[in-house]
């Protein structure tokens, strides 16, 4: 049975032989379960979708709480050779709607509170069925369809090429895209990231992330699974949980966020610290001075990556060896990394700025239903135009510049937001900067600094201070022509800046 699904086969390799617990500890609810249940009861979740109508390749759609039955019920779906579709549990019932009309599922399973709200776009959608499940993962009807099920899971199979997944683009501009993701991009990729991080069967991993993101489902649990590994499971990030258990835990995934929240605690030493081997950082930029600041006081170094729902893990920091601040480290074993023109599509010197191009098993099949958008952004050779802006320095780590649709064009001078929001996030005072582009009537576009302040009544200092640096270190068409302070910047949930929503905000600044 475990030959026949090519996901599914390389997610439960590495636990036949020996059954210890996977999810270690469930803080909310003190839950222990083992690899054997974990797919046990997933095989019988696979039933219920089976007996639901499921077939192979039809969508299942979730929008779910964390848990561990939203664990087995992704397993469920690959191994009924459904395509998993997790969706952000803050969308509103507009944006369901559309994702719904888009991916066309079969099954729909969403929360108990949510279904009568959802009753209507899921029937206008073609959803044959659908299902609740609570954010404890205890109670809903797809539980009770577990208990009461009779029908036996028949194995599906599904080769490397089939698709396993489908992951809507956050949408910050435009119609949202789903990201096609086969069982080949999603095994090559755990594989690899479990290879060059070093899990093994003795690790533990503190999991505090979402499972509706590639980060928190496609690298956390996968790379745990392949590897044998057990987690920390956690239903969401609170700093004082994490630090106590450090001590039975051996690695950390997270978001900057975490580690900033993590250094104002008063507990965080090299000490508590002890027994963990690796701190990983990823799904938006790390500032050198978080990274500075956790190495000074913990002795150890965040190892930062880079990713994108399109194309899974492309780049890290070496395990062994410098981590450098401010960069992303280099190409993973079999993946492919050009910096180019983007008008051109020349490749580019060490030093010099362009989009970022990627290339490897850990791509995407393309955008559903998206065929020109496709063609657009992932080339008939393999590589994909990822949109990013970066550049790789003479010892080969990359760093990111920004998103090519940030970059800032002002009276014909590209700037680069990165560059300016350095300068100002240096600054005693400065808490984070945000940099974007606003209409100009003489410049195109003028650069415009949104700040969140460590004081807000030392911000007119501050400002002063701001407007001194950027003057003494960036040329004046790098300098912002307006200042604004927030209380703070707009984030997605994990934890990237939204520049999208500080346009408009701003839009109208120099409109006459």
């Amino acid at each position: 049975m475990y030959n026949t699904n090519f996901l599914a086969s390389v997610l439960r390799k590495a636990s036949i032989g020996h059954d210890q617990s996977l999810f270690a500890n469930d803080v909310d609810h003190s839950t222990n379960i083992s690899y054997g249940t974990l797919f046990k009861n997933a095989e019988v979740i696979a039933s219920v979708l089976q007996a639901n109508g499921l077939k192979p390749g039809d969508r299942v759609a979730v929008q779910i709480g964390k848990s561990i039955t939203g664990v087995e019920l992704y397993l469920a779906t690959i191994l009924a050779g459904g395509v998993f579709l997790p969706l952000n549990t803050d969308y509103t019932a507009n944006e369901i709607e559309y994702f719904l009309a888009d991916a066309s599922p079969r099954i729909f399973v969403c929360s108990p509170d949510r279904v009568q709200g959802f009753e209507g776009i899921a029937k206008q959608a073609g959803v044959s069925n659908l299902l609740s499940l609570s954010n404890d993962g205890l109670q809903g009807s797809l539980c009770e369809q577990m208990l009461h099920t009779t029908q036996p899971y028949t194995s599906v199979e599904r080769s490397a090429d089939d698709l396993a997944a489908i992951l809507y683009t956050s949408g910050t501009t435009g119609r949202s895209k789903g990201a096609m993701l086969s069982h080949g991009a999603l095994a090559a990729n755990a594989l690899t990231l479990a290879d060059y991080w070093q899990f093994t069967r003795d690790d533990r991993l503190i999991h505090a992330l979402p499972i509706f993101h590639i980060h928190g489902l496609f690298v956390a649990i996968n790379i745990t699974l392949c590897a044998g590994s057990s987690l920390n499971f956690m239903s969401k990030f609170n700093a004082e949980q994490i630090i106590a258990l450090f001590n039975s835990s051996s690695v950390l995934m997270g978001v900057p966020t975490f580690y900033v929240r993590l250094l104002k605690q008063a507990q965080l030493s090299k000490q508590t610290v002890s027994n963990m081997r690796l701190f990983v950082s990823g799904s938006a930029p790390l500032l050198s001075e978080t990274h500075s600041a956790w190495s000074d006081k913990t002795g150890l170094d965040i190892l930062e990556r880079y990713g994108m729902t399109e194309t899974n893990m492309n780049t890290s920091n070496p395990y062994e060896g410098l981590r450098k601040p401010g960069t992303v480290g280099f190409a993973l074993p079999g993946v492919e990394v050009k910096i180019c023109n983007p008008d051109t599509g020349q490749e580019l010197n060490d030093g010099e700025i362009g989009q970022i191009e990627v290339k490897g098993p850990n791509l995407f099949s393309g955008y559903w239903k998206m065929p020109e958008k496709t063609a657009e952004e992932l080339r008939s050779t393999g590589w994909f135009l990822t949109g990013d802006l970066g550049t790789r320095d003479e010892q080969g780590y990359i760093s990111i510049v920004g998103r090519s649709k940030d970059l800032i064009i002002s009276g014909g001078y590209n700037v680069y937001p990165k560059e300016i929001e350095s300068v100002i996030d240096d600054i005693s005072g400065v808490d984070e900067s945000a940099v974007i582009g606003i209409p100009h009537p003489d410049f195109g576009e003028a650069v415009v600094a949104v700040v969140v302040a460590e004081n807000q009544a030392q911000q007119h200092e501050l400002q002063d201070s701001i407007t001194q640096s950027v003057a003494d270190s960036l040329a004046r068409f790098k300098r912002p022509k307006q200042l604004h302070f927030v209380n703070e910047l707009p984030r997605n949930t994990m934890g990237k800046v939204q520049k999208a929503q500080l346009r408009e905000q701003f839009q109208d600044l120099f409109k006459t």
